[in-house]
């Protein structure tokens, strides 16, 4: 609670100058797709080779005007991030009676499908810089915080278990292989996983009039985490999120 009181504070104080300075104000919901990586930066087996997987991503936003094309836009948003890896992988839940078969510092491999599913509350604080009329087009960027909401693990498929990535020493039991293993789990992780993420976004964006007071908005926006996101590095490797949010948005413009 701490972590995520320190940051909320923080985010609310940068967007400060532009609540007092603003010109305007648009008060609006936003929603779509996000498509999160989990990007490794080590060797570690267990956080390598992750593929994107699509979440959802909905929340508010504020755009305060500071100038006819300047801005700050802060919002509040739900963000799907995490993962997917198919096929060979180390195995880190062993059975402790089977654990009792492996040599010390050994690692087991399996061929079974697995999801990292990792949702985030994120406040992003962005300059932005718009231009047009009834159709503007507009650019922004800037840090943003992220407060983990839940994590998971979520895997399935049933494999042998085999003491390499190549599938071709299986581990035996008293000179016989043993059998398929069934690997349908939905693990909650959010202990090993860092309650904050620090990172920076930014991208581009379509603006739609819809009368005095009305925008429409259509955002493309890129994210990359800053934090790595487990806490025990050693054991469980070093990741970053990475994303592409596409969103479409509502906005109601206050003008002072």
């Amino acid at each position: 609670m701490k972590p995520f009181i320190i940051s909320l504070l923080g985010c609310i104080f940068s967007c400060l100058p532009g609540i007092i300075f603003s010109q305007s104000i648009a008060l609006g919901v936003n929603g779509g797709v996000s498509i999160p990586h989990l990007r490794s930066s080590g060797d570690n087996e267990i956080s390598k080779d992750y593929a994107s997987r699509l979440a959802a991503n909905f929340g508010v936003f504020a755009d305060f005007g500071i100038t006819e094309k300047f801005s700050v836009k802060t919002a509040i948003q739900y963000s799907g991030q995490g993962g997917k890896r198919q096929g060979m992988q180390p195995v880190t839940n062993i059975p402790a009676a089977l654990a009792q078969q492996i040599p010390p510092g050994m690692m087991l491999y399996a061929n079974f499908n697995n999801q990292s599913v990792l949702n985030y509350l994120d406040i992003p604080v962005m300059a932005k810089y718009s231009w047009g009329n009834k159709l503007k087009y507009y650019l922004n960027a800037g840090p943003y915080c992220g407060i983990l909401l839940s994590a998971r693990q979520k895997t399935d498929g049933n494999s042998q278990l085999f003491f390499d990535k190549g599938g071709t020493q299986p581990l035996s039991i008293q000179g016989q292989p043993l059998p398929a293993q069934s690997f349908n789990a939905n693990t909650d992780i959010k202990k090993d996983i860092n309650p904050v993420n620090f990172g920076i976004t930014g991208g581009v964006g379509l603006g739609y009039a819809l009368g005095a007071s009305g925008e429409i908005d259509l955002d493309v926006r890129a994210a990359y985490g800053l934090t790595t996101i487990q806490k025990d590095t050693q054991t469980n490797g070093k990741s970053h999120t990475g994303d592409l949010f596409l969103t479409l948005g509502y906005a109601y413009v206050l003008h002072r």
